[in-house]
């Protein structure tokens, strides 16, 4: 039984194909390396599929522009917290690196806290992982950032709210 297309799966399939090609040649651009590009550009189309609405696109080069910004600056976000977990890793006791599997799991879990987090002002993130990465108290915290203490409780409020409402989406 033949399916017919909606209007928005042809419009998104008009997208991929009309401007594919031009977003991961941008993309490569930024990047320096074919396979990065590659890779971002997919990503970028899958954030559009995966949208709850299907957006209404009058400038379809700058929407997906916009899109792989954000998916880019995503990347070396990853990058950098990859590169700071092996810094951390490569200053350990030999006898204290812990095994391939556990740095990976590791890996993820510090980014899906990044993914979590993001969107917080610097303070709470900060407050946030004072607390829970370093297990300070809240009276240390906020002698450490200058903050006062009813600024803290704020602070991990807010950063407990993220997460929460985070894990829902």
């Amino acid at each position: 039984m033949p399916t017919s297309k909606t209007a928005p799966d042809h419009a998104l399939q008009r997208l991929y194909l009309d401007n594919h090609g031009w977003l991961r040649g941008w993309l490569w651009r930024k990047l320096g390396c074919p396979d990065s590009a590659a890779d971002l550009a997919q990503d970028t189309f899958l954030r559009i599929l995966n949208a709850r609405e299907t957006p209404v696109i009058r400038e379809p080069r700058a929407f997906l522009t916009t899109i792989a910004k954000r998916v880019l600056a995503n990347h070396y976000r990853r990058q950098d917290i990859e590169r700071a977990y092996l810094e951390t890793l490569a200053s350990l006791p030999v006898d204290e690196v812990p095994s391939e599997e556990s740095r990976a799991i590791i890996l993820e879990t510090l980014l899906e806290l990044d993914r979590l987090l993001d969107g917080l002002p610097r303070l709470a993130r900060q407050a946030f992982l004072l607390v829970q990465l370093d297990g300070l108290t809240y009276p240390e915290v906020a002698a450490q950032l200058g903050i006062s203490l009813s600024s803290v409780k704020r602070y991990l409020a807010k950063a407990a709210q993220q997460c929460y409402f985070a894990e829902l989406d």
